[in-house]
């Protein structure tokens, strides 16, 4: 009897266990379903972006979305403004969700050596000596003003005087070969330090790279760092009478 006793009430105990710990999963299952059903936004490539493209440049790319917080990938990008300054690391392609690892800024995108060439624009290398490349701190990734010195006929048709202008504002830099050097020539009397040179490939329209090579064969280009926040007033014709006023 005893014995019965207590069997029964283990029984019940156990009973009562069961339905505790049962009513504790169902719960955290209903909460875990809860979560996943939840919406929450995301954004979604909708056409192809390209490697090296800014962030501030591809709201006509993508959409954003509401799904399931299930299906949203860890690490996605919640806001645009956590993306602001960078560039994409890999071309993204269409549905996919950005994710904030795929974004990097440009000077680390130079491991690669390149970033794509823009469509509808042309690809164009300057040989440039390391000093009219800011020191040779120009990476790909970054854009550049481009300014030209060389000799200008007055409308007066008097003699050839020396101008110089910035003529381009913030040219995207594709590509850059760094520590070619050309020696000082064998057979010069004087004595001349080995001259470093720098590759700078830039994307320009074909107007533009005519202009650029003009001012490469007939003058001299030199580049500035002009980030896109940069200033662009101002810009005029420099001749000695601007520069010694």
């Amino acid at each position: 009897m005893k014995t019965r006793l207590i069997g029964a009430i283990l029984a019940i105990v156990l009973a009562l266990t069961g339905t505790v710990v049962l009513t504790g999963y169902v719960r955290t299952a209903d909460a875990r379903a809860a979560d996943g059903a939840a919406f929450v936004p995301v954004y979604v490539v909708k056409t192809e972006i390209p490697q090296g493209t800014a962030a501030e440049k591809i709201s006509s790319f993508i959409n954003e979305k509401q799904i399931p917080a299930i299906a949203a990938v860890p690490g996605r990008v919640t806001t645009l403004s956590a993306i602001a300054g960078m560039v994409a690391e890999i071309s993204l392609e269409p549905g996919e969700q950005l994710i904030t690892s795929r974004w990097v800024d440009s000077a680390d995108l130079t491991v690669a050596g390149t970033v794509p060439l823009p469509e509808g624009m042309q690809s164009l290398t300057l040989a440039l000596p390391v000093e009219r490349v800011v020191g040779g701190t120009v990476k790909a990734g970054d854009t550049v003003g481009v300014v030209i010195a060389a000799t200008k006929k007055p409308a007066d048709g008097t003699a050839d005087i020396p101008v110089s202008k910035q003529v381009f504002h913030k040219v995207l830099v594709t590509a850059v070969q760094m520590g070619a050097t050309t020696a000082a020539a064998q057979n010069s009397d004087t004595a001349a330090e080995p001259v470093s040179v720098v590759m700078v490939t830039v994307a320009r329209t074909t107007p533009d790279i005519e202009s650029l090579v003009w001012g490469q064969e007939f003058g001299s280009v030199w580049l500035t760092i002009e980030p896109t926040t940069a200033d662009e007033t101002g810009s005029s014709l420099v001749d000695g009478n601007i520069v010694f006023r």
